[in-house]
């Protein structure tokens, strides 16, 4: 149990370490900016509960607004990631296998659900995301072009990370 605490713990520090001095300053025209922090949302253990889950993505949020000056945006937009990752957890994956599959990784759950559970949970961080920023429905299709290059340009970077650490199945 303390393995996984210290591996999350380093996971959560080096993804916003990564957000918020390398992803920050990349982008294409303010139009693609990737969000990798999320990762650390989608890879927290299955059998987390879901008062501390709630709790993490809120103050995973925060923490980022810290660094981008945006108020409880991010907040809002990880406590959206966190209700549909528990959403789709409950419909996706079997209760009797959380022993056998502790965590949702491209190398314990196969490409097809982790690209799946990649693409639902970043596009409903995403839009709660770029539509808080926005506020607005003026310029419409900047902001629906921005929520879908951040979104392409985030799944690509998690797909390569999680390829980067990718193991064979242990089933």
């Amino acid at each position: 149990m303390s393995r996984i605490i210290l591996v999350n713990l380093i996971r959560f520090v080096l993804l916003v370490f990564i957000q918020a001095f390398l992803l920050k300053n990349i982008g294409y025209y303010n139009l693609a900016t990737p969000f990798l922090y999320i990762l650390f949302l989608m890879l927290l253990p299955f059998e987390i509960p879901n008062w501390l889950l709630f709790i993490l993505a809120f103050t995973t949020g925060l923490t980022i607004d810290a660094f981008y000056n945006t108020p409880g945006v991010n907040a809002a937009a990880c406590s959206t990631l966190a209700l549909v990752r528990v959403l789709f957890i409950n419909v996706t994956v079997q209760r009797q296998g959380f022993e056998n599959e502790p965590e949702p990784k491209l190398g314990i759950m196969g490409f097809r659900w982790f690209f799946f559970y990649t693409v639902v949970l970043t596009l409903f961080h995403h839009f709660t995301l770029i539509m808080l920023e926005a506020f607005s429905f003026h310029n419409m299709e900047y902001t629906l072009s921005r929520f879908l290059l951040c979104s392409l340009f985030t799944i690509f970077l998690i797909l390569i990370s999680e390829s980067i650490f990718f193991r064979k199945k242990e089933r």
